[in-house]
């Protein structure tokens, strides 16, 4: 399978960095309230955050009373700053892409993930190895960008607009043509990978999970309405969706 590692791009790095640094963005007032209340009780359990990024959630599990968290991910750029920025004694830092979770040891009985499956080419296949390292009974929480968000692939403005430019609703163009999309986004060619809500059931069911909950994100209408420029587009459509699931018990 591929891999794609475009945070160690240094212009890419440095303008994502930027986006997490400003206090209204898409992941710290959207993404991770719902991830977080989606969690289990941590206290006392093994996480495994894939995907882990600049730590900030692994952080989270650890003030929420995990064991232990073991944070992976392919880009150097982004563990540095972890292990520099969200530290702590139960946290440790592998560079590790998704593609290869078969080559950890050990058992979890917490697996979490957020927006990193955009990037994997073989849903399935990570997923199938993410169950491996499970104890029964186990449980998987992950976010993803929505189906309606990978569908675009930059042909078309996402949304169509009135001649003053504001949102009248969002376009989905070619959402029955799974794979790869490339598009800007701090960096020319930026690369996700589009799946059917259909096939995203269907990878976490063939995987052995059992969805517990199902949720996609949104705003009160007041901050919409407060940050329009930015948030606006979640009127027309969700960004994210987010999944709890729960290994077969043994």
């Amino acid at each position: 399978m591929a891999q794609q590692n475009i945070y160690d791009n240094d212009r890419f790095f440095e303008s994502f960095k930027g986006l997490r640094a400003d206090e209204i963005n898409f992941n710290d007032l959207i993404e991770t309230p719902i991830l977080l209340g989606m969690m289990p009780d941590l206290k006392g359990k093994r996480v495994l955050d894939v995907g882990c990024g600049m730590g900030q959630h692994a952080k989270q599990y650890s003030d929420m009373g995990a064991l232990s968290v073991l944070g992976t991910d392919i880009s150097e750029k982004m563990l540095g700053f972890a292990r520099e920025n969200n530290s702590a004694d139960n946290i440790e830092y592998m560079r590790l892409p998704f593609e290869d979770l078969e080559k950890l040891v050990g058992q979890f009985d917490v697996v979490t993930s957020s927006l990193a499956f955009d990037y994997a080419e073989d849903f399935c296949d990570v997923l199938k190895k993410i169950n491996a390292l499970m104890v029964p009974g186990g449980k998987l929480v992950f976010s993803t960008s929505h189906p309606i968000s990978t569908a675009y692939d930059g042909v078309y403005d996402r949304y169509t607009r009135t001649e003053e430019g504001k949102r009248l609703y969002a376009n989905l163009h070619n959402y029955n043509i799974e794979g790869l999309r490339k598009f800007r986004w701090c960096v020319d060619d930026y690369e996700v990978y589009h799946r059917r809500f259909s096939t995203l059931i269907n990878n976490i069911v063939s995987a052995g999970f059992i969805i517990e909950e199902c949720q996609e994100s949104n705003l009160p209408e007041e901050t919409i309405e407060k940050y329009p420029d930015k948030f606006g587009g979640l009127y027309h459509h969700p960004d994210f969706i987010f999944f709890r699931c729960g290994k077969h018990p043994a």
